[in-house]
């Protein structure tokens, strides 16, 4: 049986809109700035446009960065919409609209907690990133250098550059490929991913100060509150990187960084490292995620968070 194309989910659609999560990283940036940029491959003709929250800067090396919008009424009516890197809608924030101004509308995700909230969905939870669906998707003959750069971003960030437990041959084959089409992967992976600002740097150093474990040492966290951030003057953008550098202490199997929105509103950021299913954690407070890398809103005092978080991981852990 022949396999399954994204050129198969077309119907002769001509205005095309994709969107994807809020606060987008690099594999929902990747993944929509990459499709675009396969439609547009498949047919130059198309209408194709973007839709997601302003996204971090180092990603404007991709092509058609610059080009990322917020929907606006205005924007009018689109044949077929794609949401890409989302599990449930109300994970798109205001580029939700656009799922009411589309003729149709497929959902094409990698998250297990995927709640499959439109009719066409194309789930793949053993798939790394949406980019590597993407890539399954697509043929690979058609894939020029632009797509290839977009994937491979998604891809790299959703791994932690090849270095989590997600990562399965596929995934390296598929990166392979890529780079084989002319992909400037070191420059992708150091812009992108590694390099920071003095601010970042700051924000960092201030975080691994101030954490603290508990659970015996096995799991670790951290918080920058509304008033560090305001002193900083620093965005959510800024604190990007911070729980993938509490993971690597040694001897801890559960980092949270946690960073706080409004007052006592905070955006939960959980990752782990062998023993303990982080999405589990994040669903039981409305959030989602994968087994290692998972996120999650909660409200209250810092201490109220991490007592309730420690009930949900301390019985993972055999406590």
């Amino acid at each position: 049986m022949e396999k399954r194309r994204i050129e198969h989910l077309l119907g002769g659609e001509r205005r095309i809109c994709i969107t994807g999560h809020v606060r987008p990283d690099g594999d929902c940036v990747g993944s929509c700035l990459g499709l675009r940029s396969y439609l547009l491959t498949l047919d130059a003709t198309l209408k194709v446009d973007v839709f997601l929250e302003p996204a971090p800067a180092p990603f404007a090396l991709l092509t058609g960065f610059d080009g990322i919008r917020t929907y606006q009424q205005e924007d009018g009516e689109y044949d077929l919409c794609f949401v890409l890197d989302a599990g449930e809608r109300g994970r798109l924030g205001a580029n939700a609209a656009c799922l009411d101004h589309a003729g149709r509308i497929v959902c094409i995700d990698h998250h297990r907690t995927q709640r499959s909230f439109v009719p066409e969905c194309i789930v793949e939870p053993e798939a790394s990133a949406t980019c590597e669906l993407l890539f399954d998707l697509m043929d690979e003959e058609k894939i020029n250098l632009e797509t290839a750069e977009c994937l491979y971003l998604g891809i790299a960030h959703d791994t932690g550059v090849f270095r989590h437990s997600n990562v399965t041959r596929h995934t390296m084959e598929a990166a392979g490929v890529l780079i084989g089409k002319g992909v400037r992967h070191s420059k992708i992976v150091n812009d992108t991913f590694f390099s920071k600002t003095y601010l970042q740097n700051q924000l960092l150093g201030r975080a691994l100060v101030e954490s603290i474990v508990f659970c015996e040492g096995q799991c670790i966290v951290s918080m920058v509150s509304l008033k560090t951030m305001e002193f900083y003057r620093a965005t959510h953008e800024d604190l990007e990187g911070i729980v993938d550098q509490l993971r690597l202490t040694r001897g801890v199997e559960v980092a949270i960084f946690i960073s706080e929105t409004e007052f006592q509103v905070y955006k939960v950021s959980l990752r782990s490292n062998e023993k303990v299913d982080v999405s589990r954690v994040a669903e039981y407070f409305g959030g989602g995620g994968h087994l290692r890398a998972a996120g999650c809103t909660m409200t209250g005092t810092f201490y109220d968070v991490v007592n309730n978080l420690s009930e949900q991981i301390a019985p993972q852990l055999g406590m």
